[in-house]
């Protein structure tokens, strides 16, 4: 039995602007990872805001401020786009 409060799975805030960024040139898609209720961005963060933590291989780690917490996410980029990718992040947030 998986530990309580990680699943995949994620509110309809994180859910439009993972659309956003599935919509980002150079993104092939977004994995959504393990959520972590309870744990927040921030102070200043709202539902659906979105932190880039690191590139990784293949793509960029992140995490979004959902309703009851924190959702992982891995950004499929294409090879040469990262810069671009998290440019285009920040501008929708």
């Amino acid at each position: 039995m998986p530990a309580r409060g990680r699943h995949q799975s994620t509110s309809k805030e994180c859910k439009r602007i993972i659309q956003k960024i599935e919509a980002i040139d150079g993104v092939v898609g977004v994995i959504i990872g393990h959520s972590y209720g309870g744990k927040s961005l921030g102070q200043n963060s709202r539902t659906g805001s979105v932190k880039i933590q690191r590139r990784e291989s293949g793509g960029l780690k992140a995490v979004t401020q959902s309703a009851k917490g924190l959702q992982e996410l891995f950004i499929r980029v294409e090879t040469g786009h990262e810069a671009q990718a998290v440019e285009a992040i920040k501008k929708i947030i």
